[in-house]
């Protein structure tokens, strides 16, 4: 089974580059109003923008809709502190 079916539902919605609606949000890393980070179900999310706002947020539902003007999404994988650090070491000294 794939992680994607093991996973909470993580959703997005967004209108018009404007107005966003996103559920599956596990945290708010940072929210500035030209950056927004935030850990959710699929990984970390970033978003890229100008005037962004919170309208509503409800971190017990994991949901938070926000405003702006939206230049830019973008996921990453979560890693846990130290495994990256790790890795290079490993592959340096094989």
């Amino acid at each position: 089974m794939d992680n994607s079916q093991n996973s909470k539902l993580h959703s997005l919605n967004i209108i018009n580059r404007h107005k966003g609606n996103l559920n599956g949000i596990k945290d708010v890393i940072a929210f500035a109003p030209e950056e927004v980070k935030l850990s959710t179900e699929q990984g970390r999310l970033t978003i890229r923008g100008c005037e962004l706002h919170v309208i509503s947020l409800d971190v017990d539902k994991g949901e938070l809709e926000f405003e702006g003007r939206i230049d830019s999404m973008v996921y990453t994988e979560e890693r846990s502190p130290g495994k990256t650090a790790s890795k290079v070491l490993g592959r340096m000294f094989k």
